[in-house]
């Protein structure tokens, strides 16, 4: 489980583990559907970061993190983040074993004519 320490009204300090990375891993495969564009952002980003300094609000790809955090770290003006580099070396090769079935779901919603919204299509 994450620590999320406020450190004061403006600034907060978490902290993952790779169990952490493990948890999110489960949450986007369990709910594919809805983090799909989440999870092929973050694979094909995490590169351009070197994996380690992947921001997740760069490319809009953070549900997932504030779901782990079950918090928005947004309302604060910032925060750090301290995490191994095991953390994010997990949850890149979690998203690549997701992301041939994520850019499926979201071809099969374009085609459905959906749009982005694949859980409309996926429940339907």
């Amino acid at each position: 489980m994450p620590q999320v320490d406020i450190i004061n009204d403006t600034t907060l300090r978490i902290t993952l583990r790779l169990e952490d990375a493990t948890t999110m891993i489960q949450m986007a495969q369990q709910n594919q559907a809805e983090y799909a564009q989440e999870i092929i952002t973050i694979y094909e980003k995490m590169p351009v970061f070197e994996y380690t300094h992947f921001c997740f609000y760069a490319y809009d790809s953070a549900r997932l993190f504030e779901r782990l955090l079950g918090m928005d770290p947004k309302a604060y003006l910032s925060f750090s983040l301290d995490a191994p580099e095991s953390f994010f070396y997990a949850l890149y090769g979690g998203m690549a074993a997701l992301y041939e079935s994520s850019q499926h779901l979201l071809q099969q919603a374009h085609v459905a004519g959906t749009g982005s919204d694949v859980n409309a299509h996926v429940s339907s």
